[in-house]
């Protein structure tokens, strides 16, 4: 077997087998709240492929599961990264008769579509693929490559009435994997991304913004509005609104913020 230097002509991708596991993976309904299956699923492919696989118990119903390919040593390791939960269950009212949101694969115009492929099951299955691929070209890596399929990373957070599993999103299942054994040199996320290269995410912050004004009823509230508190959150908006184009034009200063008025 040889090590180390590789190329992209030594790699070969199956395309096949690259969708047939991400139809899996879109087959296996892993909402936020809900990720054993995926999980059991993403442990067994890890197994099959020879990894060192650990299994992390966050909660009852979800997990962690980890894959090691351990190097021939003297190399930076490198994980690939990647959630397992999806936005949506697919049950919504909205969505429970749109095809592509729904845990059943189907290819139209050579593209995969179902619940969670784009977000991000299909990075996934580009990660075990690639496993596949080094494998089959008989190449042993200087570093450890891991694989770190995660639950709770969904956009979701706990809050007033909302509370339970399906609300304990937003990096979960990450801060546990990294405070039980789960670290790497270097660090590959296949969020989409749009095809932008996105060097680093700061974390994320939370802001509820209220804004106070008199009690009025509509009938009387001529003159009065800018006592409107309603009213008055739009000059907020605007700001936010202005400060966004300077927030994206700058990547290295880029970081998730959700308000909740």
């Amino acid at each position: 077997r040889r090590c180390c230097r590789i190329s992209v002509a030594d790699l070969r991708i199956d395309r096949d087998r690259l969708v047939e596991w991400a139809s899996r993976a879109i087959g296996t309904p892993s909402f936020t709240g809900s990720e054993q299956a995926m999980a059991e699923l993403v442990a067994q492919t890890f197994a099959d492929l020879g990894l060192q696989v650990q299994w992390q118990q966050v909660e009852e119903g979800r997990a962690n599961v980890l894959g090691t390919r351990p190097g021939v040593g003297g190399g930076p390791s490198l994980m690939f990264n990647g959630h397992m939960d999806t936005s949506y269950s697919g049950r919504e009212a909205w969505l429970a008769h749109v095809p592509g949101f729904q845990p059943s694969a189907f290819v139209e115009d050579g593209r995969l579509y179902g619940l969670g492929i784009s977000n991000m099951k299909g990075a996934l299955a580009c990660y075990v693929e690639a496993m596949r691929a080094l494998d089959d070209a008989g190449v042993r890596l200087r570093g450890d490559v891991l694989v770190a399929a995660v639950c709770g990373e969904i956009e979701k957070a706990q809050w007033a009435d909302a509370q339970g599993a399906e609300f304990r999103g937003y990096a979960a299942g990450t801060r546990h994997l990294v405070t039980h054994g789960g670290v790497a040199d270097m660090c590959i996320l296949g969020e989409p991304t749009e095809s932008k290269v996105v060097l680093g995410h700061f974390g994320s912050l939370w802001l509820r913004i209220s804004t106070q004004g008199h009690f009025i009823h509509t009938a009387f509230s001529e003159g009065k509005r800018d006592l409107n508190s309603i009213l008055r959150m739009r000059e907020v908006l605007d700001a936010v609104l202005e400060w966004i184009p300077e927030w994206e034009d700058d990547p290295l200063k880029r970081i998730y913020v959700w308000f909740d008025a």
